[in-house]
């Protein structure tokens, strides 16, 4: 792969904001566990290597079992996440995937009733950030590290 840019060094404050959004993110309603699930699923989706690899460490710190983050990609055909979790990673696949058929009132409707209002505004909202690394992290090549 070619070598390109690092914008958090070339832009430091432009990360600045970003980790503005993450400090918000960590104050909000979301439990850590969704979150990361969160994380790594939109990152699956996005083919972002930097971040699946990060977030997956991350959700094995706060209690994630393998089981569980191994069958994320295939969550429809497991037994292993709850109502919730399913609403909500319904939520990030279709906003992650927005142009081609927007958010279905169903996905949304069963988020809202999962969630609440303001949890799910905090759930949009992490779908967003994590969706705005990932485009950092593909179109900038970040690699994650060999250990």
């Amino acid at each position: 792969m070619s070598k390109r840019i690092v914008i958090q060094a070339l832009q430091p404050k432009a990360y600045e904001a970003m980790f503005g959004l993450e400090k918000y993110l960590s104050q909000s309603k979301i439990e850590p566990i969704l979150h990361e699930l969160i994380k790594i699923r939109v990152s699956q989706i996005n083919g972002c290597a930097y971040c699946i690899d990060l977030h997956t460490k991350d959700a094995r710190k706060h209690g994630e079992t393998e089981q569980r983050i191994y069958g994320l990609n295939a969550w429809r055909e497991t037994p292993f996440y709850n109502e919730t979790e399913r609403a909500v990673l319904a939520l990030a696949e279709e906003i992650t995937h927005i142009s081609v058929h927007g958010v279905a009132d169903q996905t949304y409707n069963n988020a809202l009733e999962q969630l609440g209002e303001e949890k799910l505004a905090q759930v949009i909202m992490a779908i967003i950030t994590i969706n705005a690394w990932n485009r950092i992290g593909v179109s900038t090549h970040m690699m994650p590290s060999l250990d």
